[in-house]
């Protein structure tokens, strides 16, 4: 094993945000000289849990390993608990036993029990002895999907690759973002003609996938395109915002496509709300605790409500005259 590489290799995940585990995990495999393997891991986000694929490979010239690409895919459905795996479970060729195949990713798991020709379940536990049952099968044929895991066995969640270069590319945290939806800033990309700008990239999720089946990405150049991050934020009465390490705090987790907490005034008391950036619109959403949307308006400053609220006189006004002009 070439320390160099391993190193190196160790600097890359760590500077993308992996976890530790998966480090260690990838020195295993380094050192076994296992030529090609995947590392996988589940992390929870606030729309469900995001499964990661990391693919390692061996160099055909060299004994050097590389990490070019991982992937992330958002099962929107009941995350897996702390020591639970999918199961999948048929009968063995020895009476009295069964066949149980274990898998982390729930896409995986439904192609490997949606494979079987006989009779099969597919469920959630520790083990089979403490399992919750999802799926079952009798002679191939499938005549039971629990109703809370519908959605997700007709439609398994899809993975997006995101693709690395030495190390630089999105990091975890971005692409669990941007796999939920949220726009990530990056300062560091370059055109096919090697030159450097700054934008705003979004998943397009509503739009068909390209012929790899990954999502197309949206790009919002800055400053070109017009979103101001620090702008918008002075628009609105944020707590967050009134002390310079909190405020570059609160920015750093929007660029990152967070969805971080602030503190706003409703009522006539303080209430903890999520924002999230959304360039696009040049706005920000905010939402209460339990996911609900709350109304950006309330929370703008007084000079900020009078102009929203003069723009809509406006198309009010506009809207009345020209209904004055029909015949």
């Amino acid at each position: 094993m070439n320390l160099n590489n391993l190193e190196n290799l160790k600097s890359e995940m760590q500077n993308l945000g992996f976890k530790k585990e998966l480090v260690e995990k990838m020195e295993q495999n380094m050192k076994a000289n296992v030529p090609e393997f995947t590392l996988k891991d589940q992390v929870a986000g606030h729309k469900g849990q995001v499964d990661m694929n990391l693919y390692f490979k061996q160099s055909g010239q060299s004994e050097n390993y590389y990490l070019n690409k991982y992937d992330v895919s958002l099962n929107e459905g009941k995350p897996l608990e702390p020591g639970q795996q999918y199961l999948v479970i048929s009968p063995s060729e020895t009476p009295g036993k069964n066949n149980v195949w274990k898998r982390e990713n729930v896409a995986e798991a439904i192609e490997v029990f949606k494979k079987h020709t006989g009779n099969a379940e597919l469920a959630v536990g520790k083990d089979a002895a403490h399992k919750t049952k999802l799926a079952t099968m009798e002679e191939g044929k499938i005549n039971y999907v629990d109703k809370d895991f519908g959605r997700t066995f007709r439609n398994p969640p899809l993975p997006q690759t995101i693709w690395v270069e030495r190390g630089k590319g999105f990091t975890a945290s971005q692409s669990i973002n941007l796999i939920e939806g949220r726009a990530v800033y990056r300062e560091d990309m370059l055109t096919q003609g090697g030159l450097p700008y700054k934008a705003w990239m979004k998943l397009d999720l509503d739009g068909p996938r390209d012929r790899h089946m990954n999502f197309n990405m949206n790009q919002y150049h800055d400053p070109s395109y017009g979103f101001n991050l620090k702008e918008v934020l002075d628009k609105f009465n944020i707590k967050e915002l009134e002390t310079p390490k909190e405020r570059e705090k609160l920015e750093a987790q929007l660029k990152n496509g967070d969805r971080p907490t602030i503190t706003v005034e409703k009522n006539g008391e303080q209430v903890k709300l999520h924002v999230e950036a959304v360039p696009r619109y040049s706005q920000l959403n905010m939402f209460a605790a339990n996911g609900r949307p709350e109304k950006r308006e309330q929370f703008l400053k007084e000079a900020s409500q009078n102009k929203v609220i003069s723009k809509a006189n406006s198309k009010e006004k506009g809207h009345s005259a020209s209904q004055g002009m029909g015949i």
